[in-house]
């Protein structure tokens, strides 16, 4: 299929820089390139072409996702963890930038300061992939709404519930749905909500498509008439020491049978694992007819290829 030419050479930090028309072609060719991976037909877009993998954040998805979808494009991966950059040992970002930059045709990095990613990206010469902040994470959103418009057709209109922590993942739902029309409800404690500079983003977005972005403390509100529920982990990486506070604060928040009866029928269940299963999710319900976590996971592979594929592209 045909490719966006101005999105060669851009980085990806978060979704809020791509116009709705860029995000769905992004989602038209990750739809493409799974139908050809599922029929064995390589796609040599990013033949030669080497990928830098900076992980200060481990992870199964992240790491085995990129490194097979540049494998199928053609391309090869370097993992780069904090024991084999200078950047660990005080190197400033801007010259792990400038180096790396000499070396390959992309980078991309998970890790925990959001302005390190955009430090990197500002002084890379190649384009610059947000594997994961603290703040963000873009292309977990991104196989989403892939996963979301696969099963039920449609972007626009539907209803997102996302359950728990107002995190990362949460930040990037609220953009991807703003921009594509969705109704976001994030169902959470006062305690944890997402930040409200996040919020305010989405909504202004979602102004401009016809979508809602709403923050309810209530969760049988939240999940009323949901398309979608979603949920992910109470305490991330770096918060282990408030995982006891949160497991007390996010329990009403749990994604079980309950509470999925109050959603639509056919509500679909979603969690971009790792799932702590009896915490946020019942093993109940991650097993139900319902639930495409793992077509979602699946997903990041062919969403994440055609974001190499836009970016790194000639």
């Amino acid at each position: 299929m045909k490719r966006d030419t101005e999105l060669k050479g851009r980085d990806f930090l978060s979704l809020a820089d791509f116009t709705p028309a860029q995000i769905t072609h992004m989602l038209d060719l990750a739809d493409h390139l799974k139908k050809e991976c599922a029929a064995g037909r390589p796609t040599p877009h990013l033949k030669g072409k080497t990928l830098g993998m900076i992980f200060q954040k481990s992870s199964t998805r992240t790491r085995v996702s990129f490194e097979t979808g540049i494998y199928y494009l053609g391309g090869m991966a370097l993992f780069l963890s904090t024991a084999d950059l200078q950047m660990g040992r005080g190197e400033p970002i801007r010259d792990t930038a400038r180096t790396l930059s000499r070396y390959l045709d992309g980078i991309m990095i998970r890790t925990f300061k959001h302005e390190d990613v955009v430090e990197l990206a500002e002084y890379a010469s190649v384009p610059v992939i947000n594997g994961l902040t603290d703040d963000l994470h873009p292309c977990q959103a991104l196989a989403d709404m892939q996963t979301i418009r696969e099963i039920k057709g449609k972007l626009a209109g539907l209803k997102l519930a996302f359950l728990g922590d107002g995190n990362n993942v949460a930040n990037s739902l609220m953009i991807a749905g703003g921009k594509l029309g969705l109704h976001v409800a994030v169902g959470c404690s006062p305690k944890y909500e997402p930040p409200a500079d996040k919020v305010a983003l989405a909504a202004s977005f979602a102004a401009q498509t016809g979508g809602r972005i709403e923050i309810v403390h209530d969760e049988e509100q939240a999940v009323k008439d949901a398309d979608v529920l979603y949920t992910d982990v109470w305490a991330s990486m770096g918060q282990e020491e408030e995982a006891k506070a949160r497991i007390k604060s996010m329990q009403r928040y749990q994604l079980n049978a309950a509470l999925l009866s109050k959603a639509r029928p056919d509500a679909i269940v979603m969690h971009c694992l790792p799932a702590k299963r009896g915490q946020e999710i019942t093993d109940e319900v991650m097993e139900s007819p319902q639930s495409v976590v793992f077509d979602q996971a699946e997903n990041r592979l062919h969403a994440q290829m055609a974001v190499m594929s836009l970016l790194m592209g000639d």
